[in-house]
């Protein structure tokens, strides 16, 4: 899929919500998926105003709205599913390559085939997991 600039601001903003620099997002190979979920889920208005009115520090959005749509796409990078009742999954992979795992420094559970009784061994810090890092919600 081509990047265009909507995409560009996409992963920018998602950086910024997530602490975790654009390189590592694309990395999980689900920026364009992301996108098209939060386009779809937020609607045309607001997820144009996301794209548009975050400042360069998220903390700062006073607009509730504002701030509800920058925590739903910031719930889809760290899980890899829309906030909701039902949350929306949206599929295995999303899961496996949520941010959550990365920040903690592990691999999703249920994600790798480890063998028994490898919960019990320290975390391989040589793997994927090493090189991404964030500062965290």
């Amino acid at each position: 899929m081509p990047i265009t600039d909507e995409t560009l601001r996409f992963t920018a903003l998602s950086a910024r919500l997530t602490g975790f620099d654009e390189e590592d997002l694309a990395a999980t190979g689900l920026t364009d998926v992301y996108r098209a979920v939060a386009s779809e889920r937020l609607g045309p208005r607001r997820y144009g105003r996301l794209l548009r009115e975050v400042p360069a520090e998220p903390d700062d959005v006073v607009d509730g709205e504002l701030r509800q749509a920058a925590r739903e796409v910031t719930y889809l990078w760290y899980t890899g599913s829309w906030p909701g009742s039902p949350p929306y999954v949206v599929s295995p992979r999303a899961y496996a390559e949520g941010l959550v795992w990365k920040a903690a420094g592990v691999r999703a559970p249920a994600t790798d085939p480890g063998g028994y009784g490898s919960w019990a061994d320290a975390p391989d810090r040589s793997g994927r997991d090493s090189t991404a890092e964030g500062s965290g919600p």
